[in-house]
């Protein structure tokens, strides 16, 4: 027996031993195409040499160094590249381990803010249902996934959640998306009235929703409005860009595409690849400047935030996305990919939906395609699609509760970077021979 306390007691795990590219190896020598990055992590791949070495560089002259002592050169140069990088209006950047922390410490400095400023009664958050934001407490409060919400309700702070931006389920008859993108953003406006404009913090989103969804991207115009009426109640911003940003969509923040920014930007996942723990919070001017000219002090801190070879691994991956002109490859590539699944499965009985952006693709399961019916939760067909995935060599994304936390099912995709047409072409052709296998197995 493992004395690991897995993910799942009752599972087994092939022992992965080794990365080739885009490829993880087990124990016994099988390979599986990583067509998801793990969660949307591994942008570069299992084996990239010019990281790997930054990493042995940065260990050989200094591994750790506490933030509340010193600062260190990995984390000050990382810092300087998002900031040149990021969209306007943002300042800094806190370092933290991971997404669930980065959104963690958002919600954190946007309280902060509004005391340091005078307006301690500011406290609501407003979110989306059908959301993912992390699981530690208040991320998992903040998010609108309701599974992983149900057995910890009552550790959970309040949150009030708006209908999410899912064109495929929630555009209404006749209604064009841009009257739909309206429609929400209505109601947006709406909440803050009701809950008292002068009492709302912050409005959190997933500019493309990742797990929780499928990569659902938002409707034309439906961020700007919400940036606009954000502005209008000075209810901050905050974007969650931790799976969705990093180059995952085409560019390197996904909320350029939306032709905004945050007050606020949560990143992790391809920051850093994998080769390393990291994530961060991107703070826009006004939020740093209230805080620097107020206590001075940010009332929060992790052990290892600004960790050096953390930062010195992710400014290696951020180099390597940079000078290799990945950005441009990621639009080709997701050119490529959605032409595949279209082709593959655009006229299948059994999905519904092929959306997403880039290198962040999804497809929504239905029994019916005429009424959009989802599977019976019983079946549970994204765990099912996962296990024939496996058995085909490819790792993918399925959750099931697409719906509304119970029923529905989809796959995410989010290959590395770095893969190429024949690389394409497999993951296609497992992915169909696992679907299909899948949805045998129901009969």
């Amino acid at each position: 027996m493992s004395h690991v306390f897995h993910r799942h007691l009752n599972q087994f795990y092939p022992v992965a031993v080794r990365g080739d590219g885009p490829y993880l190896i087990d124990a016994d020598g099988r390979r599986y195409l990583d067509a998801s990055g793990g969660a949307a992590v591994s942008c570069l791949g299992h084996s990239d040499a010019d990281v790997v070495e930054a990493i042995r560089e940065q260990v050989g002259k200094l591994a750790y160094a506490h933030t509340s002592f010193f600062t260190n050169e990995p984390m000050e140069d990382l810092a300087d590249f998002l900031i040149d990088k990021a969209p306007a209006g943002l300042a800094s950047v806190y370092f933290v381990s991971g997404g669930s922390e980065a959104v963690e410490a958002a919600l954190k400095l946007a309280r902060q803010y509004f005391i340091e400023i005078g307006q301690p009664q500011r406290k609501h958050v407003i979110a989306r249902r059908q959301s993912y934001h992390g699981n530690t407490l208040g991320a998992l409060a903040t998010g609108g996934n309701a599974w992983r919400r149900q057995q910890f309700e009552p550790l959970l702070i309040e949150v009030s959640h708006v209908s999410p931006c899912y064109a495929y389920r929630e555009q209404q008859t006749g209604e064009t998306p841009e009257q739909m993108g309206e429609r929400l953003a209505q109601e947006l406006e709406n909440d803050i009235v009701r809950l008292g404009a002068e009492n709302v913090m912050a409005f959190v989103a997933e500019p493309v929703v990742g797990a929780t969804l499928g990569a659902v991207p938002p409707v034309p115009g439906y961020f700007q409005r919400i940036r606009e009426i954000c502005d209008r109640y000075g209810v901050l911003l905050i974007l969650d860009e931790v799976m969705c940003g990093m180059g995952r969509t085409g560019t390197l923040f996904a909320a350029e595409q939306e032709g905004i920014s945050a007050d606020l930007v949560t990143i992790a996942k391809g920051l850093g690849a994998g080769y390393q723990p990291i994530g961060a919070t991107l703070v826009s001017e006004r939020i740093r400047h209230a805080i620097a000219e107020g206590s001075g002090l940010f009332q929060h801190g992790h052990t290892y935030i600004g960790h050096a070879t953390a930062c010195a691994a992710a400014l290696a991956v951020q180099r390597a996305i940079e000078s290799r002109d990945l950005l441009a490859r990621v639009r080709w590539l997701g050119d490529g990919l959605e032409r595949r699944l279209v082709q593959r499965f655009g006229g299948h009985p059994h999905i519904g939906d092929i959306r997403g952006r880039g290198l962040f693709q999804g497809l929504e399961f239905v029994a019916d395609r005429d009424d959009k019916s989802p599977f019976a939760p019983e079946l549970k067909l994204h765990a099912r699609i996962k296990r024939a995935a496996m058995a085909e060599g490819l790792m993918c994304y399925p959750m099931g509760g697409t719906l509304d936390g119970r029923r529905g099912d989809h796959v995410l995709l989010a290959p590395p970077f770095i893969l190429d047409d024949s690389h394409l072409d497999e993951l296609v052709e497992k992915l169909g021979r696992a679907v299909d296998s899948a949805l045998d197995s129901l009969q």
